[in-house]
């Protein structure tokens, strides 16, 4: 076929596809209500943005059809362009592609009397191209859109982190939170050092593991340490786990676990104060809790952990009276034996040995362990100096 002849065909073609081209959105927009049942159930308004797409899609095939397909067309600008950014967010990109192909097979299902005598092949031919470059084009967008909403996420799920440490929870906070997804309870604060060559892409990759275990977690880096909120761990340390497989070399501390993120703050303070403290503990296993960390933390200056050990520890003890405070005192001073316990205070080892229980009972620590005797060691000293200033640490 000569050039002449081509470009005869193609000008018989565009006229049938100029003349039909106003029944082809309607005719795609009632096949599209046929087979997508999404796009039943989609707002009016949605459908009718829709329809401007495809209306627009078809007109951008027309007049490239026409112009003997010299340049490529501007799928973005003259198709997507049309539709205002809200569909962006109420079509995902795999509907678009699904509206694409029912737009197309729409067309090809007229092919035969849109086409000039001896012009299928070339109608058909021009289709498959402009189907290619409407895919790319599609792609494209969603990929701005999602680099866009990528990088406001990111400044989104920073500034919630930021506000966490602050101390400023609120409503809108939990709806920043929310805007990002987030639904998860219970909630647990794991801090950690970022890595030394990787400290830009840490976020990513905690995002990666945290979906791989099934939480979520809102994560940020703050100089040169990493800061992440999981949600929906029953267990701290499990969560702590995936994000400390993570983080550069160093501690990995877990705060407490609080009901939701107006607790958050708590969780963080108590894990940041574990991260500052376990220097004084090199064996410390990783991750670890900020709880086990409690005399460092103490030793380090940290109020809450001076006050917990008093209130918790120290003042149940005392409670329960001097011969208890007594026993344990002589038993830690001992280097933790019974018999010379049990002699210097006149009474039988099984005395010595149910008043250990009894200690263990009220405090949770076990004397006869190293880790628990000291922390018991450092909750009697903090005791008798609040009881000496009559005040407990941290208060006026």
């Amino acid at each position: 076929m000569d050039s002449t002849s081509d470009a005869a065909i193609r000008e018989q073609t565009t006229k049938h596809l100029e003349e039909a081209m106003s029944s082809f959105g309607t005719a795609a927009l009632a096949r599209m209500e046929e087979q997508l049942h999404w796009f039943r159930r989609m707002p009016a308004e949605h459908r009718s943005w829709i329809g401007l797409v495809a209306q627009a899609g078809i007109a951008a095939f027309v007049e490239w059809f026409k112009n003997a397909e010299k340049t490529r067309p501007a799928i973005a600008g003259e198709v997507f362009g049309t539709a205002p950014r809200e569909l962006m967010r109420a079509v995902r990109l795999q509907h678009t592609v699904e509206m694409v192909r029912v737009i197309i097979d729409t067309v090809e299902t007229r092919l035969d009397e849109l086409a000039a005598p001896g012009g299928e092949t070339q109608l058909r031919e021009a289709i498959l191209r402009y189907t290619r470059e409407v895919a790319f084009g599609a792609a494209a967008v969603y990929a701005r859109a999602a680099e866009t909403r990528g990088a406001w996420d990111a400044r989104l799920e920073a500034l919630i982190v930021d506000s966490l440490l602050r101390g400023e929870v609120d409503n809108s906070l939990h709806s920043w939170a929310a805007a990002l997804g987030w639904s998860s309870k219970p909630v647990v604060v794991v801090v950690g050092h970022t890595p030394e060559d990787e400290s830009e892409a840490i976020i990513d990759q905690i995002q990666v593991a945290a979906r791989r275990a099934r939480v979520d977690v809102l994560a940020g880096v703050q100089g040169h340490r990493v800061i992440a909120i999981v949600g929906g761990a029953d267990d701290p340390l499990e969560a702590a786990r995936p994000i400390a497989a993570k983080c550069g070399p160093g501690p990995v501390v877990a705060g407490q676990q609080v009901p939701d993120l107006y607790g958050a703050t708590a969780s963080a303070r108590a894990a940041l104060a574990g991260l500052q403290a376990a220097t004084a503990w090199p064996d410390a296993p990783r991750p670890v809790l900020a709880s086990d960390l409690l005399p460092e933390r103490a030793l380090d200056g940290d109020d809450e952990a001076r006050r917990y050990l008093v209130d918790q520890v120290y003042d149940p003890m005392c409670a329960a009276g001097a011969p208890l405070l007594d026993t344990l005192t002589t038993y830690l001073e001992q280097g933790s034996s019974l018999e010379a316990t049990a002699r210097l205070l006149f009474v039988h080892p099984n005395t010595v040995r149910y008043r250990l229980r009894r200690v263990t009972e009220l405090t949770g620590l076990v004397p006869t362990d190293g880790r628990a005797a000291f922390t018991l060691r450092i909750a009697l000293a903090l005791g008798r100096f609040a009881a000496r200033s009559e005040i407990r640490p941290g208060g006026a």
